[in-house]
């Protein structure tokens, strides 16, 4: 058994390549070998968001707060709320964040695949944003 205390890893902002605005990423947890999942609280301000994005896994999102915005490639973009869970498969292209006026935070789960639990593409742009 291991116990990890809240608070026993520092708040980071999140990078300017994988990210539009102001994130915080605050680490909760990456499950020792040879379980692969890890897990984040990541709060969006308003209209910050991830770029594009794919998991080899996938990747489950817990909404904690707020009011958020979620799309995957060639859908329409849909709105989460506190206590809404959103499952994306295995290397589904996909984005997320806060609304334009309203900040959002979650939980972010996912597992590694070869040491790997994201693969980074283009920025969503403000026109796709606002859709």
């Amino acid at each position: 058994m291991e116990i990890k205390r809240s608070c026993s890893e520092a708040s980071r902002k999140g990078p300017a390549e994988w990210f539009t605005g102001t994130v915080r990423i605050d680490p909760l947890f990456q499950a020792p070998e040879p379980a692969r999942v890890s897990g984040g609280h990541v709060t969006f301000e308003p209209g910050a968001r991830t770029a594009w994005h794919t998991h080899p896994l996938g990747q489950t999102l817990i909404i904690t707060s707020g009011l958020g915005w979620v799309q995957r490639e060639g859908g329409p973009i849909e709105e989460v709320r506190p206590g809404d869970i959103v499952w994306f498969p295995a290397n589904e292209k996909h984005w997320h964040g806060a609304s334009a006026a309203t900040a959002m935070t979650h939980i972010a789960i996912q597992e590694s695949l070869n040491g790997k639990n994201v693969d980074w593409l283009e920025k969503v742009s403000d026109e796709q944003y606002r859709r």
